[in-house]
């Protein structure tokens, strides 16, 4: 069951190409970021770990593309679930996720709060219409979310500042991307400024947010073709100078463990 001492505790249930889910909670409020599995497998992850799906209270979007959204509409009309969604993910989205009672927009750049839990979504570089990487915080304990971007702005370097738990891109090798079996033009997308993060990009980007208060980081969306954990961990992992900080990589198969922030 989720902490109950307002600590927060995360959980990535799917991390890839076919599908993303973080749970997040602090104790009294539990919300998913993204919900791109089916409903019933987002529900089955979240209960191999002892969570509870009628616990959550609200699902926040990143950006519309399938394996962000595809569960949102059918988990927010199952269990009643308020969506936040910016407008134009909301624009974007509307025919896969369907009639929802609940849409809460925000805007990206202005932070809200649910409950306990405050949310500052910012924008990254990816080929969505409005697509947000999120810090989410509880008293002064901050996770930073920055998965589907293709360069790492001032800015998501500015707001992965002092995270205690850092989710971040690690898609691809450019080595297994070029001689690998994407056509030509994937191959150009994943590489492009709105494409994903290489290896080398996410350790460029840790090498400048990471602190010695960052105990966590989760290697994220990573490809099943033109990446491998052993050499996301191998490049990443020569950022690191914080010899208590733990890194590993969330998969696309099983969910990874319930981690708690104290």
């Amino acid at each position: 069951m989720p902490d109950k001492n307002h600590n927060l505790s995360i959980c990535m249930l799917a991390s890839g190409s076919k599908g993303n889910a973080i749970y997040i909670s602090d104790g009294l409020t539990s919300i998913l970021v993204d919900a791109g599995l089916s409903g019933i497998e987002i529900e089955r992850r979240m209960e191999s770990k002892g969570l509870c799906p009628e616990d959550l209270d609200a699902i926040l979007v990143s950006h519309e593309h399938n394996d962000h959204i595809q569960g949102v509409g059918i988990l927010s009309r199952r269990f009643n679930l308020p969506v936040y969604i910016n407008p134009k993910t909301t624009k974007a989205a509307s025919s896969y996720i369907g009639n929802i009672q609940n849409i809460v927009n925000f805007e990206t750049g202005s932070s809200f709060s649910i409950n306990n839990l405050k949310i500052h979504p910012f924008s990254i570089s990816h080929d969505a219409e409005d697509p947000s990487g999120f810090t989410i915080c509880l008293n002064n304990t901050k996770i930073g979310i920055a998965t589907d971007l293709g360069i790492a702005t001032a800015m998501v370097k500015e707001h992965l500042k002092d995270c205690a738990l850092l989710i971040l891109e690690a898609n691809h090798d450019p080595d297994m991307l070029q001689n690998g079996p994407y056509p030509w033009p994937l191959k150009q997308r994943v590489k492009d400024r709105t494409g994903h993060l290489s290896n080398e990009e996410a350790k460029n980007l840790l090498h400048e947010v990471q602190h010695d208060g960052l105990k966590h980081i989760i290697l994220a969306h990573m490809s099943e073709t033109n990446n491998t954990p052993e050499k996301a961990l191998n490049v990443i992992g020569q950022a690191l100078t914080n010899r208590n900080s733990r890194i590993s990589v969330a998969t696309q198969n099983e969910s990874g463990t319930l981690i708690h922030l104290k």
